[in-house]
């Protein structure tokens, strides 16, 4: 797949996730080999979000990564740009205030929320840097970001398995499962392409973050970054 087929439209991902909304969780789990539950637990508690706390939770999806921040307690904003999987995620937690937005373009006031947090979303988004910008602008000074991705394996002779599984294994399995190859083929290439954790650490300095810093879960499948935005 080259670069250029990775450039798809907001409509055309938006339309992607809306097909496959429905068996979207047990996809993850089942490709991930239910590491992406340790993964979620990981990112609510890099939020640390206390009881009436304002959260908004980006590229929400169904609300499964909402639903602990809300358990706990604070007030969690679930959000995305995909309707099917805002609407698979209100018959199933019609509690939960579902919001449909674009994360270059949320629609909330500034300094509105104690906490940004997305998973697994950022690099669907059209552009990263206008992303963090917009979670900076409605996140109150001295607020904090948690951004949970896949990321670059830190072990060579990993690094390569791990590759041959996500270009090769993950299409195939996760098609299976929701009938659905194509976008997976997609996932994956995106995933690669991703930028590994210093460089998206840079991209969030050149944001206005500040105190960036990240741990590696699972060898560095997957990244866990936080920041900070400056008091002002």
């Amino acid at each position: 797949m080259s670069r250029a087929s990775l450039e798809k439209k907001p409509v055309e991902v938006a339309s992607m996730f809306d097909g496959i909304a429905e068996r979207y969780d047990l996809t993850n789990d089942i490709v991930s080999l239910g590491q992406d539950r340790s993964w979620r637990r990981a990112t609510v508690a890099a939020v640390g979000a206390g009881p009436g706390e304002r959260v908004l939770d980006l590229a929400a999806g169904t609300g499964t990564s909402s639903e602990p921040f809300a358990d706990a307690g604070a007030v969690v904003v679930p959000s995305d740009f995909s309707m099917g999987m805002l609407q698979v995620g209100k018959q199933r937690r019609a509690d939960l205030p579902f919001v449909a937005g674009d994360a270059t373009r949320l629609p909330f006031a500034d300094a509105t929320f104690d906490a940004v947090t997305i998973s697994f979303g950022l690099r669907n988004v059209v552009d990263t840097s206008a992303a963090l910008r917009e979670m900076l602008r409605v996140t109150r000074p001295g607020g904090r970001v948690v951004i949970c991705e896949f990321s670059h394996p830190v072990w060579a002779p990993f690094r390569q398995v791990y590759l041959e599984y996500l270009m090769r294994a993950l299409p195939a399995v996760a098609g299976a499962v929701t009938r659905d190859k194509g976008s997976y083929e997609y996932l994956a290439e995106s995933i690669r392409a991703w930028p590994d954790q210093d460089g998206l650490g840079r991209l969030m300095l050149g944001a206005g973050w500040s105190r960036v810093a990240y741990r590696n879960l699972t060898g560095g499948i997957v990244a866990l970054h936080r920041a900070t935005r400056p008091a002002d």
